[in-house]
């Protein structure tokens, strides 16, 4: 792995901002310089292939630094699939591709134990023979064409990290990601996530059209000769150190009180919920989405060059987290009003303590 030169100009120092002494220590400071720069050239990597998509690119580094997973949302041709395949090329960890089918079977992600004789004694076992689920970065693409079943399959190694078949448990590679696709237009032949599921998912991203240089672009490179070769940036390991200096970033308590306030205002059950979010929401966030909330404005906080979290990286992740957490009414739904504009309202109906500049 090639070593990286880091430079910081002095507003992005991590000296500058007050860190926690009990908790953090000069190699989580280096670490977390190192964490910067790899996020750069992560990028710089992957869109030597991938044209645009900022802010989807940065949602899916955020979701794997807080071992979080990602369930991608976009019309076919946007390249999510190749997305996600830069992206573990650029940290070197393994990577499997599942198409998710109507005649999938668990067994077909998980393994299943098969028998197998031994040519010199003539005896059988049982020997596992393990599935694509045992990578480290795992694309289930059009994962919503597959029956409730095999959709449940994932669920273990998502909240667990192991596998268990036949009363065996398998533990799988670290780091581990699930990293989902689906289409919102395609409506026959599928099988929509449920909501225990859809909440085991860090975010929801939302994969838009290019703009028109961007495509004009995407044109340009894909059919011509152009070719790319991904450097890997950062390896399984560090990146499993940068997950550990994450959850040492500290969180002043108005940022606490904010995600509460926010996550507890979408719940039309709260005793004190306001009368439109009654009339708009049927189902509200649950406690996932504040945990969510925290580790992902911790991540945010580190990219961008500060060891402390604020509410602006909370505002900044509330609809990847909460657009999925959110169960919206039938009357709102008539009435045209969609999850994205709940969240703004959500937003809006919650003050923000006013925060020092670090």
């Amino acid at each position: 792995m090639q070593k990286i030169k880091i430079f910081f100009a002095p507003t992005k120092s991590f000296r500058n901002t007050k860190m926690s002494s009990s908790k953090t220590s000069p190699d989580d400071e280096a670490l977390a310089k190192e964490l910067v720069a790899s996020y750069e050239k992560i990028k710089e990597q992957v869109h030597q292939v991938i044209v645009g998509q900022e802010k989807v690119l940065e949602q899916l580094l955020i979701a794997m630094l807080a071992k979080g997973h990602c369930l991608l949302e976009g019309v076919p041709g946007l390249a999510k699939t190749l997305m996600i395949r830069s992206l573990a090329q650029a940290i070197d960890l393994s990577f499997r591709r599942i198409q998710f089918t109507p005649d999938l079977m668990p067994a077909d992600i998980t393994g299943t134990d098969i028998i197998q004789e031994d040519k010199k004694t003539g005896s059988r076992e049982l020997v596992f023979e393990k599935g694509p689920i045992f990578s480290q970065i795992i694309l289930a693409d059009e994962i919503n064409r597959t029956p409730p079943k095999t959709q449940a399959s994932l669920l273990e190694a998502m909240q667990e990290h192991s596998v268990t078949i036949g009363g065996t448990t398998y533990s799988l590679d670290e780091p581990f990601f699930v990293l989902a696709t689906q289409n919102p237009i395609e409506q026959e032949g599928t099988y929509p996530l449920p909501e225990a599921q859809r909440d085991r998912f860090l975010f929801q991203v939302i994969v838009d059209y290019p703009s028109r240089e961007e495509e004009r672009q995407i044109i340009e490179q894909t059919t011509s000769t152009f070719e790319s070769k991904l450097e890997p940036v950062i390896d399984g390991p560090t990146l499993q150190k940068c997950q550990e200096t994450v959850r040492k970033v500290p969180v002043p308590d108005h940022v606490y009180d904010y995600v509460l306030d926010l996550v507890r205002m979408a719940r039309p059950k709260e005793e004190n919920a306001a009368s439109w979010v009654k009339d708009l929401i049927d189902w509200g966030p649950g406690p996932r989405a504040c945990q969510q909330l925290i580790l992902g404005a911790k991540v945010r906080a580190l990219l961008n060059g500060r060891f402390a979290a604020k509410v602006e990286d909370v505002k900044a992740l509330a609809h990847p987290v909460l657009r999925h957490r959110i169960v919206p009414t039938f009357n709102a739904e008539a009435e045209g009003i969609t999850v994205e504009s709940i969240i703004e309202r959500c937003m809006e109906a919650v003050p923000g303590k006013k925060e020092a500049i670090l």
